[in-house]
């Protein structure tokens, strides 16, 4: 007969079975890691109705959890992007962190599947033609980690695809990124220029959305969201906005003195992992007219009237019907006195009232393109009691060295107002649109050597709009054509009429 079992052995049998069984048993996964955003940038970028919105500026700024935290708690589908699939390392190991065990990871395939057939995939897209492996298949959202390292091409044509086919599912793009660091990331600037380029014409604050419609290959700004008819095609508009982040957005990185890892970097990569400065150690084309740095400078020099300033001078840039403007701009010295633009038909009575202050402070002449429609407006401001120079960009430069320089009176113009530029002998420059299109102005040479300013029909297919303030400006400080002064001179002597 088997001895009896005394009640403290029972207790370590039962104990040991316990264990055991509990062993087989999987444990039920903890409830998912409630992902939320950090106050401000990061939570502002989670409610954020853009359909497109950048994030980001400087290092550190909580980018790479803000493109998992949005895959994870707002999509069905998801795809994040790296230009190389070996930087997909770190933000995979990082949703590691983040997703915990909610879902399944398939190394092989890069993906996460989660048990109400939710996904985030990882993809990347090293050379140009791999873009081609991603069409046709839909995500809700398509996300992008460090988007300056993508051609403009590859981001246009991965986003074609960012669509649901669930009733009511938010379909979005969302970028994140530092600035770029070579030129082949510029694009990033131009794309959400109203938040990043400094010469802008339209200035946006961050999060402001900005709506743009696809209008024969260009993109166009447009006033809202509403659908539009062009040329028999009904034009859909998209959203699109920036929120910049910093590393003091990020307390938890903040903390472990990552600041002073940024601080040790060569200028400009400091400034722009630092503080996100988009504009710092942008390369120059080496075909602008007028370099970023020199507009920039005119716009911190201020310009004031003054009696004793000496002769106060105005260039008249007449548009005909359309949406370009008519525009007087109104100097003194290097400085920028007055700017006005006329959306007017008919310009005369606009533009005469705006040159009537000035008649009694100076003014000796108003420079008139008169090529064209400007032609009349000139005899009517003459007919006014004004003093004209009648100017067409297209004849020939003022003297025998400048035709030899020069292809026309036009390059001659814009190239002295270059060299006035890069003198810092221009105060004023206030106007956005004024500087948006100076910083457009595009120059080449022709088969002679002689400098050739871009035609406007070829700045319309870069998507640059009639620059009719850089050309008011132009005449405005038009040099002084040496025939004009002598027959002035002539004129004075015998009595005969002023030109």
């Amino acid at each position: 007969m088997a001895a009896a079992v005394s009640a403290a052995e029972a207790a370590i049998v039962l104990a040991r079975t316990r264990r055991f069984v509990e062993s087989c048993v999987p444990v039920a996964p903890p409830t998912a890691p409630a992902w939320t955003p950090l106050p401000g940038p990061q939570s502002r970028a989670l409610e954020s109705q853009a359909d497109e919105l950048f994030y980001g500026g400087a290092a550190g700024g909580g980018k790479t959890d803000l493109l998992l935290g949005l895959a994870l708690t707002q999509h069905r589908s998801a795809i994040i992007f790296r230009r190389e699939f070996r930087q997909l390392r770190g933000i995979i190991e990082r949703s590691r962190h983040v997703i915990g065990r909610l879902g399944r990871f398939n190394g092989q395939e890069a993906v996460w599947r989660f048990d109400d057939d939710r996904f985030i995939e990882f993809g990347a897209v090293e050379h140009e033609w791999d873009k081609s492996k991603y069409q046709g298949r839909p995500h809700a959202a398509k996300l992008f980690d460090e988007l300056p390292q993508f051609t403009e091409s590859q981001y246009r044509f991965l986003i074609g695809w960012a669509r649901s086919t669930v009733p009511g599912e938010r379909v979005r793009v969302v970028a994140a990124g530092n600035p770029p660091t070579s030129a082949e990331g510029e694009w990033v600037i131009r794309y959400w220029g109203p938040w990043l380029d400094e010469t802008h014409a339209h200035p946006a604050e961050p999060g402001e959305l900005r709506w743009y419609g696809v209008v024969d290959g260009q993109d166009v700004e447009v006033k809202d969201g509403e659908p539009f008819r062009h040329n028999g095609e009904t034009i859909y508009p998209k959203s699109r906005t920036f929120l910049p982040a910093r590393l003091a957005d990020n307390p938890y990185l903040e903390a472990t003195g990552y600041a002073a890892t940024l601080q040790g970097m060569p200028e400009p990569l400091r400034s722009q992992m630092l503080y996100g400065d988009f504009t710092i150690g942008l390369s120059a084309d080496p075909y602008q007219l007028l370099e970023r740095r020199w507009l920039l400078e005119a716009g911190t020099r201020t310009a004031a009237y003054r009696p004793d300033g000496g002769p106060v001078v105005a260039g008249l840039d007449v548009a005909g019907p359309g949406e370009d403007e008519s525009v007087l701009v109104v100097r003194q010295g290097q400085g920028i006195l007055e700017v006005c633009a006329f959306g007017d038909a008919d310009a005369r009575g606009p533009v005469l009232a705006a040159l009537r202050p000035w008649r009694h402070r100076g003014l000796v002449r108003v420079n008139v393109d008169t090529a064209g429609l400007g032609h009349y407006l000139a005899r009517h401001l003459e007919d006014a009691g004004l003093r004209v120079r009648d100017v067409n960009v297209g004849t020939s430069p003022t003297t025998d060295d400048a035709r030899e320089k020069y292809a026309n009176l036009k390059a001659e113009a814009y190239w002295a107002l270059r060299e006035r530029f890069a003198d810092g002998d221009v105060s004023g420059l206030t106007d956005r649109t004024m500087l948006a299109q100076l910083a457009g102005l595009r120059y080449q040479h022709d088969a002679r050597g002689r400098v050739v300013i871009e035609r406007k029909e070829d700045a319309r297919k870069r998507g640059v709009k009639s620059p009719d303030r850089a050309e008011a400006l132009m005449l405005a400080f038009l040099p002084d054509d040496p025939a004009a002064l002598r027959a002035q001179v002539y004129g004075l002597r015998t009595g005969a009429p002023r030109g």
